[in-house]
């Protein structure tokens, strides 16, 4: 699915001090705030609209199949030679 880029205001200093401590901690801030918003997402969108996002995500994942031709019988083979 395609990603987009969320925008948020914080004050530098208290910034940095999030940061050095997660990097303390092994993680990132990105990292944190995708599961934070895997969170608000499982918790305010309703199980059905889910589901359904989870359905076309994979809709678009798949490649589209490409129309067979058929393999041309014994007397078209025959015809052509």
């Amino acid at each position: 699915m395609k990603k987009v880029t969320v925008t948020a205001a914080c004050e530098q200093e208290k910034l940095r001090a999030i940061q050095f401590y997660l990097a303390k901690g092994n993680t990132s801030l990105e990292a944190e705030l995708d599961r934070f918003l895997e969170r608000l997402y499982k918790k305010y969108v309703p199980a059905q609209t889910r589901e359904y996002i989870d359905s076309m995500e994979g809709a678009e994942e798949r490649p589209r199949a490409k129309p067979e031709c058929p393999a041309p019988s014994v007397s078209e083979r025959e015809a052509k030679t």
